[in-house]
């Protein structure tokens, strides 16, 4: 669309273009539906010759029936002479069964025989069983029983044959003197294919000569091809096949004619589905006539194309001649509009020349290359300021950030300062006050003192803690100022140790403690350290989770890069580490608790651990909640054998 050619050539082909494609889309779609509205009248028409071809064999049917009954033979025929006289009746009528009921044996319950035995003579369509079937003659049953065929888009069914009839079921009442009592008689429809045939011939008699209608028709009892000129193969005829699960809920579950296309055995049919009754007023069956939509889908396809390839070739023939004729606006145009792209890229010099004449356009052209000669004066003069001030803005920036760092890294010396000295201020003194009472409490019970030696051992170690505590403090600062004092210790008593220690925290709240303290190696660690380690995991831990929860503290013996060593875990089912913050729990004065903590705990845990020659590291558990774990070397490994540190 940046292209002043293509633009005039869409505003002056743009009604062509856009309104003619609409015009021609809107037109084929009316002309498509009323097509189809045409298509769906012929087939409704062809299923009303069909079902005029079954009322009519119906009702000769029934009147040959009454000319039989009613006749003078038969009046004068002896009862011994009955088989004889009803084989040849039935033979010459084209039956495929016929016999005579006293009025004495008018038991049967089909309702066409119960109407006759009350003088009504009936002829309706039923369906005869197999066994039904068999009774009247074997071979009849024979001529019925279809094996089914899988077809696509079927009902599904565990059916494998259909053994049953259907039947024109005809019977009437006789009067004749001596003769009282119905005379009962039917054409078996399954695999008629003479009765089928004749109905196909009435209805696509142009098919039959390769007319355009390729039609066909079938006879179905409940949704199988009993009797059809579908074909499944080129000489085989579709029998046993069945209708699709969209024809048969309509047709025999609704009772509705089907008046559109439906896929036939293996094409697409415009089709008409016209639902049987019983004798009992029950959809047993359907009638079906339909033609080949493909011949006309092909039709209709064709004359799209042919309209469609009529317009391109017009449009075609319009863009060129357009295009010749409007060559003079164009050219200088484009001329025009390739310079500003020079320009754009950066070459200031790009010019249009004369362009000869062109009227406004080479006005135009003229004005521009004037304002182009200005903007590439002022461009020189700019950029000599611009490289000058970008020099100062480049020295200036380095020096705010090289006194930022030092900003920052002073007031992190100068609150590291301050905590130490509180701490020392605030705890030291007070902790020698609490050590001394100790003294004199020991010297005041004497020999009485013996029974809490234990509890007095316990807060005497506690003091070594705090005073220990504040000595870490001052070591994160000057780590170099101060001295491991190393042991070989087990954990998991060194964890018991710090459950009591923080009992007075976890019960305050309703949290489950769960603990796993499964290693069996020791480790070279100072216990004051990884106590303290230990405590800060797990008050973080009871905080995080609030008011209830679970905290699970393990231990296991764990190789890692081929060393022995033993894995901490501490776990909690709080809402865990933000994701994008993970990294981060381990930097100094990182904190999530703005009004309670300084954000040094997890970082002099990091210290402790990699000093004593261990990893720790912090995740989110799949469950929820945190997870964080501390792998230390077994005590018994030389030194040079530790992986490094992370």
């Amino acid at each position: 669309m940046n292209s002043v050619r293509l633009r005039l050539l869409i505003l002056a082909l743009a009604p062509m273009v856009v309104l003619m494609p609409l015009l021609l889309f809107l037109g084929m779609t009316r002309w498509t539906a009323d097509y189809d509205e045409v298509l769906i009248a012929n087939v409704e028409s062809d299923l009303r010759i069909a079902e005029q071809y079954l009322s009519r064999l119906m009702v000769e049917t029934g009147d040959e029936l009454q000319a039989v009954a009613g006749s003078v033979e038969f009046a004068q025929t002896p009862p011994e002479g009955f088989d004889a006289f009803f084989e040849d009746k039935r033979a010459a009528l084209e039956l495929d069964f016929l016999y005579y009921l006293p009025r004495r044996d008018v038991t049967d319950t089909w309702p066409v025989i119960v109407s006759a035995g009350q003088g009504q003579g009936r002829t309706e369509i039923d369906i005869f069983s197999g066994a039904a079937l068999v009774a009247i003659s074997p071979d009849l049953a024979t001529r019925a029983r279809l094996p089914l065929i899988e077809t696509e888009a079927a009902v599904p069914t565990d059916r494998t044959a259909e053994d049953r009839g259907m039947v024109i079921h005809s019977a009437i009442p006789v009067t004749l003197p001596g003769r009282d009592g119905v005379l009962v008689g039917g054409i078996l429809l399954n695999r008629n294919l003479g009765f089928i045939d004749t109905i196909n011939a009435l209805v696509y008699q142009d098919g039959a000569t390769g007319g355009s209608r390729q039609g066909t028709a079938t006879l179905f009892l409940e949704d199988v091809r009993v009797s059809t000129n579908v074909r499944l193969f080129e000489d085989v005829r579709a029998l046993g096949t069945r209708v699709s699960a969209a024809v048969r809920g309509k047709v025999l579950g609704e009772g509705l004619t089907w008046l559109d296309r439906a896929f036939v055995v293996n094409d697409w049919y415009i089709s008409g589905y016209l639902p049987l009754t019983d004798s009992f007023g029950t959809s047993v069956g359907m009638l079906y006539v339909g033609f080949l939509e493909e011949p006309f889908t092909t039709a209709k396809r064709n004359a799209f194309l042919a309209i469609l390839g009529a317009f391109v070739v017009v449009l075609l023939i319009s863009a060129p001649v357009f295009l010749r004729l409007a060559k003079g606006i164009f050219a200088p145009l484009e001329r025009m509009t390739h310079t500003m792209f020079l320009v754009r890229r950066g070459n200031l010099s790009a010019r249009n020349g004369d362009m000869g004449g062109t009227g406004e356009i080479g006005e135009v052209a003229g004005h521009l290359d004037d304002l182009l000669d200005q903007v590439q004066e002022r461009d020189e003069e700019l950029n000599v300021r611009v490289e000058q001030r970008t020099d100062e803005l480049k020295r200036a920036n380095e020096k705010l950030e090289e006194t930022f760092r030092q900003l920052v890294m002073s007031e992190k010396l100068a609150s590291i300062g301050e905590i130490t000295a509180g701490v020392a201020h605030e705890i030291n003194n007070p902790v020698a006050v609490i050590q001394g009472n100790m003294d004199v409490i020991r010297e005041s019970l004497g020999d009485e003192g013996d029974s809490i030696q234990t509890e007095l051992a316990l807060v005497d170690r506690q003091i070594a803690r705090i005073q220990t505590i504040v000595g870490k403090l001052l070591q994160f600062a000057r780590p170099g100022e101060f001295a491991d004092l190393e042991q070989t210790v087990p954990l998991g008593p060194v964890i018991t140790d710090c459950l009591v220690l923080v009992n007075h925290v976890i019960s305050q709240s309703d949290i489950k403690v769960e603990t796993r303290l499964d290693a069996l190696h020791a480790v070279r660690v100072d216990p004051g350290e990884i106590q303290q380690v230990m405590i800060n995991l797990i008050v973080n831990a009871v905080q995080a989770m609030g008011a209830q929860g679970t905290l699970t503290l393990t231990t296991e013996d764990e190789d890692r890069d081929g060393v022995p060593g033993v894995c901490v875990t501490v776990q909690d089912t709080g809402p865990g580490i933000s994701p994008a913050r993970v990294d981060d729990v381990f930097a100094p004065f990182y904190t999530t608790k703005q009004a309670e903590g300084t954000g040094l705990g997890l970082s002099i845990s990091q210290t402790l651990i990699q000093r004593a020659g261990g990893l720790i590291r912090a995740r989110n558990r799949d469950t929820g909640g945190a997870s964080f774990e501390i792998w230390l070397p077994a005590a018994e490994l030389d030194e040079t054998r530790l992986p490094h540190s992370a």
